[in-house]
């Protein structure tokens, strides 16, 4: 479980100062208190790595500029925050809009960011409500957000009941975020990659690949 280091609140540029080089260990920033992620479990990296060799061939494979950054921070507009999301998509070509791309890897625009994903673990809360949140107001809004509940953690209203592993994803459409839900053998619906030829079973299965 993630776990808060010190109660006196931090700039963002305090903590991307100290922080993120500071040791192996990874930190994010919530509202000025600097946060501990623990390390991923197994299950966790293999979702993560799976998911980024598929975004790979798919946007390889359609000559898009994008790439998978591995350590870029997602800074929402007006907040003392930095979250490092466990897939970020990147246009490549918008990084010269970008002010604090090249010296802090980090992000502040929708446009450099067409869609983040973010695997649950116990603190399952953070990713349905706080950073939801947060992406949706980054610059304008970020077009697509995954919430990857392999473990079925999430809360009943957000994953149903009885509660069962599920892909949430949010997709901005004409403004406003549509929410769809994938389980089992269903086919996941990506308006980033509309072609994408995945199941949620496909994604909650990748160690087993």
């Amino acid at each position: 479980m993630a776990q808060a280091l010190q109660r006196k609140l931090v700039t963002f540029e305090e903590f991307i100062t100290k922080y993120p080089d500071n040791s192996n260990k990874r930190y994010e920033l919530h509202d000025g208190v600097v946060i501990d992620i623990p390390p991923a479990t197994g299950d966790r990296e293999e979702i993560i790595l799976f998911l980024i060799e598929r975004f790979i061939l798919e946007y390889t494979r359609l000559k898009l500029s994008y790439g998978c950054p591995k350590t870029a921070f997602v800074k929402p507009s007006e907040s003392e925050s930095a979250y490092l999301p466990d897939v970020l998509l990147l246009n490549r070509p918008n990084r010269v809009n970008e002010p604090l791309w090249k010296k802090e890897s980090t992000l502040t625009q929708a446009e450099s960011i067409p869609l983040v994903v973010e695997i649950v673990s116990t603190n399952w809360r953070d990713d349905y409500f706080t950073k939801l949140g947060r992406y949706v107001r980054v610059g304008v809004d970020i077009p697509e957000y995954w919430i990857v509940d392999y473990a079925a953690l999430g809360g009943k209203r957000f994953i149903g009941n009885p509660k069962q592993p599920t892909i949430s994803i949010y997709s901005l459409v004409e403004g406003e975020y549509q929410l769809d839900l994938f389980r089992g053998s269903q086919p996941i619906q990506s308006p980033t990659f509309p072609e994408l030829d995945l199941t949620a079973e496909q994604i909650f299965n990748a160690g087993n690949i």
